[in-house]
């Protein structure tokens, strides 16, 4: 196997070409392969969400991989796209045994917790989307609420920036923006951690339109805050926060684009950190205090 193979593989993964990754590796004949080719392509495997496939190469050079940090993590992410959260949190744990602190096999063990931990009767939220209350949610005095709040949105309206988004928006956030499209809330703050000590704090909810600045498709909306910003492109920012290195967004990684995503808060300044904070928009409404 050429540096100059392992190079242009390095070249592809960084410019997101994983599709001439596989194309490349499948052409050299299956003897040929060693440990590193089948773990580039296992690795592209998982970029093109076939895990399946994915976890199938890992297996077959599992002997090769036992000692290697990078084996396990890979393998686990499969597992975990596939739902298959024992498997993953095994292998995130000897992944982490082997090169303890990785930021990314902390998360992915705190995401495996989250989803497999015994869930408490669910209490109902004390606002509901279609009760005229509903009102006494927003600031409308607050002096920047104008950059957020249009007018409730018409369906194709919706249709037309779910399609400029690429995503499709939760049931739960249309109800919403139809009765109030964007604005400030009174309550900003959401805690997260074990306890109530530690929280993000939002400076509004992004509408659905493309008046507004501040509106998902706005000049200062969710594709503009990814791109200025560098944020990962795993869904749609809908807040802003009081610091322009923060922000709060719809996650797809696990349901796919027209799934029911989860929230998240994305830190730029802790290198692109990602912090689950609800497991839907509704959620994310209902655990908002001051």
């Amino acid at each position: 196997m050429s540096e100059e193979l392992l190079e242009q593989l390095e070249e592809w993964h960084e410019e997101d070409e994983f599709e001439e990754i596989v194309d490349a590796i499948m052409e050299i004949p299956e003897e040929e392969r060693d440990y590193v080719l089948i773990s580039h392509l296992g690795r592209a495997m998982n970029n093109l969400e076939r895990y399946d496939e994915a976890v199938e190469l890992f297996l077959s050079i599992q002997d090769e991989g036992k000692d290697d940090p990078l084996w396990h993590y890979r393998i686990g992410l499969a597992y975990y796209y596939l739902d298959r959260y024992e498997e993953a949190r095994r292998a995130f744990e000897v992944a982490d045994q082997l090169e303890p602190g990785d930021e990314d096999t902390l998360e992915f063990l705190e995401w495996i917790r989250s989803k497999t931990a015994p869930k408490p009767a669910e209490q109902p939220i004390a606002m509901s989307h279609t009760d005229p209350d509903v009102l006494n949610f927003w600031d409308d005095r607050a002096l920047a609420a104008d950059q957020y709040t249009s007018a409730p949105p018409s369906d194709d309206l919706i249709e037309s920036v779910e399609e400029s988004l690429v995503f499709k928006l939760p049931a739960s956030y249309i109800k919403a923006m139809k009765l109030h499209n964007g604005g400030i809330p009174r309550n900003r703050k959401f805690p997260i951690g074990d306890g109530a000590q530690e929280y993000i704090e939002i400076s509004g909810i992004l509408g659905i339109g493309r008046d507004k600045k501040k509106s998902l498709c706005g000049s200062l909306g969710s594709r503009y805050m990814i791109e200025s910003g560098g944020y990962p492109e795993i869904g749609v920012v809908i807040c802003d926060c009081p610091s322009p290195s923060e922000v709060v967004m719809l996650d797809y990684r696990s349901s796919g684009n027209d799934g029911e995503p989860e929230v998240v808060h994305v830190d730029k300044a802790k290198n692109y950190k990602i912090t689950r904070l609800a497991t839907n928009f509704d959620a994310f409404l209902g655990g908002l205090s001051s």
